[in-house]
């Protein structure tokens, strides 16, 4: 049997993926990985919201019981974002590949091969398949439940169905920049909500904290995120997305509640940023060995009073900078004994994940905001928003 290799057309895989229907992508992949690498048992999961198990579509029988995502095999090759082999004595090996898509990781794709289609052109052939496959999946998720089901471990309150539905996703790649995110509490989160857009020339990224808890807190987000989207492909500047987006829930919500937001745009050619700070979401950046505040000017959350205006301020990043944005719930926790969170504990997380990617460090300083807590059942909603700042060659003369 022929193995699976850069010499195998990857547009034949994608052809064939892409008619599949809908509901049918993990048969499919289990038909063309038997037939064209002679593959076996082969599994789909996907990291469920809490980022906590790797839970499998459409599971093999005796193979329906979730993983760990960030230990064993599977769970190894989800939190490096690399391929895990493992050799097994009847002459075959499982394979475990993340699967990932620009960026936003979503779960891992498993199989035995045999040993030769084990190789290394076998697993990037994999790898490579595993990439059109997520994918696919991100298309049709528009079609389908059955790919959101199988990252719940349990049901979703609707203020935590609106906000997942408004969100752009967990991560985010390009060459100028790498992102990862992380919500809690994971399944009845209400307010709390990230954001970004690229173009060719700038990344525009927002943290905003909604005022409330519940419902009441998801369609104030949902305003104010809806209202921050709109100005910016209107093609306004951030100052005026911020000042739309205040007028739009002041006028649905009269100054009642208020949405707190951090706005920030960057040049992807020169590191400049521009940022406007509207309300309580934090900044923090690490350089070198070194994790500092970003300290900006306060201006009123979004919302809160009419015509309200607001400044941009300028700032610069480098090359190998380390931006992480968060929300009041983030560094306004308190621990049982009334300690909050605050700057010295987030700076030691920060600390001690120097070498993860973004989404992992998002995750972590969420572990470390929980280990202070003392509980999952978080009381406030909590963001974190990781950005590696790789920068842009210069252009060859």
């Amino acid at each position: 049997m022929n193995t699976v290799s850069t010499s195998e057309p990857l547009p034949s895989y994608e052809s064939e993926l892409r008619s599949a229907p809908s509901n049918a992508l993990v048969a499919t992949a289990r038909r063309l990985l038997g037939d064209r690498a002679g593959a076996r048992e082969v599994t789909l999961l996907l990291a469920d919201y809490g980022v906590r198990v790797l839970r499998p579509v459409d599971p093999l029988p005796g193979a329906d019981e979730p993983l760990s995502a960030q230990d064993g095999p599977a769970g190894r090759a989800f939190t490096e974002q690399t391929p895990v082999v493992e050799p097994a004595a009847d002459g075959t090996a499982a394979v475990h590949v993340p699967v990932s898509v620009r960026g936003d990781r979503l779960g891992v794709l498993s199989a035995r091969l045999p040993s030769p289609g084990a190789d290394q052109a076998g697993v990037r052939g994999l790898v490579e398949f595993a990439t059109a496959l997520g994918h696919e999946i991100a298309a049709v998720e528009r079609d389908t439940d059955l790919y959101l089901l199988a990252r719940r471990t349990r049901r979703l309150t609707l203020a935590a169905e609106m906000q997942w539905q408004l969100l752009p996703g967990r991560g985010c790649g390009r060459p100028e920049f790498e992102i990862g995110a992380h919500l809690e509490p994971a399944y009845t989160v209400g307010g709390d909500n990230f954001d970004w857009s690229t173009d060719g020339g700038h990344l525009t990224m927002t943290v905003t904290d909604g005022m409330g808890r519940g419902i009441d807190a998801s369609l104030l987000t949902g305003v104010a995120v809806g209202a921050l989207r709109n100005a910016r492909r209107a093609g306004l500047g951030l100052a005026d997305q911020a000042r739309l987006a205040d007028q739009a829930v002041y006028a649905q919500f009269g100054g009642k509640v208020y949405a707190s937001t951090l706005l920030l745009r960057f040049d992807l050619a020169t590191g400049t940023v521009q940022a406007v700070d509207a309300g309580s979401p934090r900044l923090y950046r690490r350089r070198a060995h070194t994790v500092r505040q970003f300290e900006m000017e306060a201006q009123l959350p979004l919302g809160m009073f009419e015509e309200t205006a607001y400044e941009e301020q300028i700032f610069s990043v480098r090359p190998g900078d380390r931006l992480v944005a968060v929300s009041t719930g983030v560094h306004g926790t308190r621990s049982p004994q009334g300690t909050p969170f605050g700057e010295q504990a987030l700076c030691e997380a920060l600390d001690t994940v120097p070498a993860q990617a973004p989404q992992e460090v998002a995750r972590s300083v969420v572990a470390s905001l929980v280990d202070h807590f003392g509980s999952t059942d978080l009381t406030a909603d909590a963001a974190v928003v990781c950005l590696d700042w790789h920068g842009r060659e210069p252009a060859t003369p």
